[in-house]
């Protein structure tokens, strides 16, 4: 596949993530985060904000390997 197409690919699945990922992180900090002590919030917001990172890195790195050479 070659490496203009796969960031498209990527792209596309990237906005996707972000969004499902978003809409799942709003939904777990409204409903199981809010009764949590005030330290425990805290950690769950910084993982739920953070924790995308780790699929869209193997996404990235998916997309900018480079052509396969005939």
């Amino acid at each position: 596949m070659p490496m203009r197409l796969r960031k498209f690919i990527g792209t596309i699945l990237m906005l996707i993530l972000v969004v499902v990922w978003a809409l799942g992180a709003m939904a777990i900090a409204q409903g199981r985060v809010t009764e949590l002590p005030w330290a425990w919030q805290t950690v769950s917001y910084v993982l739920l904000g953070s924790l995308w990172i780790v699929p869209a890195a193997f996404l990235i790195r998916w997309m900018e390997r480079p052509d396969k050479k005939p």
